[in-house]
């Protein structure tokens, strides 16, 4: 009995070959990577076609507008950096002209004279005409503290329906400076050999002014319903009384007898200019129609002149 033994038959290389109808795996799936990147950047593309948000839109449009406007915004740069130097060269102006002034203030020389408002008229006036004296006190304060040569002012018998008015309507009042606000009256301030009375019912006219008298100012607004009580009052406490020179200098179409402020501002513009006339002409409101004595006469000679003149030649008509 014979026995086969199998024959092993020779290792053949293999070769690392495929078939042409088998299927290149390595290629596909480099093609379906490939098809992959493609599908998230065409969904990345779509993302971005995807309408943008409010707040994107508002994004974008400010930045439009802050593009847009640049040239705005240099421009109004330049004008706040001019601005600016206009400002800083106006303080300086400012600061020059102060030093003037303060100059000007440390060359101001306080008057002596006293100058006294007598309110213990209060009981004859009515409300209204309490006020207007209290706008004129105002006008004279404000005005004696730019004067040239400010005086010793004072306000006499204050209260009554004044220092309620003013208490009402102008509570600074107690702050004033350079003034004596007292409820005593003139008599019991100031010497009686020292006050004189100015009145315009009085016979004696001032020619000059004594910076050693205390002169009172009757403040009283009556519309002339007391005619000559300030003259009277003086007389009756024997004490000197005067009338301003305004008959002097000065002609008017109404009654000489003129407001509390206007008195005090004339004698503050004596002091300063030493002049009646001018004084008289720097103060007086041209509603008084006041005009110069000498340009009064003279326009009333031309009046009956011309008048004279119409009558003849009517005559010879």
């Amino acid at each position: 009995m014979s026995s086969e033994t199998p024959t092993e038959s020779p290792e053949v290389p293999t070769e690392n070959t495929m078939p042409p109808d088998v299927p290149d795996v390595e290629g596909k799936v480099k093609s379906s990577d490939s098809q992959v990147d493609r599908q998230v950047e065409g969904s990345d593309e779509v993302e971005c076609l995807e309408p943008l948000s409010k707040r994107q839109r508002k994004k974008l449009l400010k930045q439009k507008q802050w593009e847009e406007q640049k040239d705005l915004r240099r421009q109004k740069r330049k004008e706040k950096r001019q601005k600016r130097k206009l400002e800083r060269q106006s303080k300086l102006d400012s600061n020059s002209e102060g030093s003037g002034r303060k100059r000007m203030r440390r060359e101001v020389v306080p008057s002596t004279l006293r100058l006294i408002v007598d309110c213990s008229f209060d009981d004859l006036m009515v409300l209204k005409d309490v006020k207007k004296l209290h706008k004129q006190i105002q006008r004279c304060y404000a005005e004696n503290r730019k004067a040239f040569h400010p005086v010793q002012f004072y306000l006499t018998s204050h209260g009554g329906q004044l220092k309620s008015n003013m208490n009402e309507n102008d509570k600074g009042w107690v702050n004033w400076k350079d003034i004596q606000i007292r409820t005593e009256h003139y008599s019991e301030l100031i010497k009686k050999e020292d006050l004189v009375y100015l009145t315009s019912d009085s016979p004696d006219v001032l020619s000059d002014l004594d910076e050693k008298k205390a002169y009172v100012i009757g403040g009283l607004v009556d519309h002339n319903h007391h005619k000559g009580i300030t003259y009277k009052k003086a007389v009756e406490q024997g004490i000197g009384h005067a009338q301003l020179p305004l008959g002097n200098f000065v002609k008017m179409n109404s009654r000489k007898v003129l407001a509390v402020n206007h008195v005090f501002e004339i004698i503050l513009a004596y002091l300063e200019k030493r002049d009646w006339k001018e004084a008289f002409f720097s103060v007086l409101p041209q509603r008084k129609g006041a005009v110069p004595l000498g340009e009064a006469n003279d326009s009333s000679t031309r009046a009956v002149s011309e008048k004279e003149g119409e009558d003849n030649d009517s005559d010879s008509n």
